[in-house]
């Protein structure tokens, strides 16, 4: 069952992958090309308590987050933002971070806040289209890191 978190961010219609322990989703606010919400599963509302499988998870979960957005927004730097206030269960905003904008499907995604910190007021709402088009990349990059990441382990 999804918690509340995973349900603001629109699961299970933005989810891009889910492992025992995390769920990733598509942002539907995107203050850069592919910026995601990475959700911990577990009942907790603090990252100390995260038990030891979810640390870990972590780990594999991000092994594949990171090179499917790099495939899909060339990112330059990433950022993971564990913004907690309105949202108390665990989890981190993920934002690819590059210099100039990406275009996607017709449209720009800026990176308002290059070089500073994150600008995520700024921040496009993509089309049904388009936004369906860009959780199909990611899925599918995903999927393939994830694939050999298990052929690694």
């Amino acid at each position: 069952m999804a918690n509340p978190t995973e349900i603001k961010f629109g699961d299970p219609a933005t989810r891009i992958a889910q492992t025992g322990h995390w769920t990733v989703l598509l942002r539907p606010k995107q203050p850069t090309l592919g910026s995601l919400v990475l959700v911990c599963r577990e009942p907790v509302r603090a990252f100390a308590e995260l038990s030891a499988a979810a640390y870990a998870n972590l780990r594999a979960v991000v092994r594949c987050v990171e090179p499917a957005l790099r495939e899909v927004s060339a990112y330059e730097r990433i950022n993971y933002l564990m913004l907690m206030m309105v949202d108390p269960d665990v989890h981190f905003h993920v934002i690819p971070r590059y210099g100039g904008s990406r275009r996607f499907m017709g449209a720009d995604y800026p990176d308002a806040g290059w070089p500073g910190p994150p600008d995520l007021q700024t921040a496009l709402t993509p089309e049904a289209d388009a936004r369906n088009a860009l959780l199909e990349r990611l899925r599918v990059a995903y999927e393939s890191h994830r694939a050999r990441e298990m052929t690694r382990a």
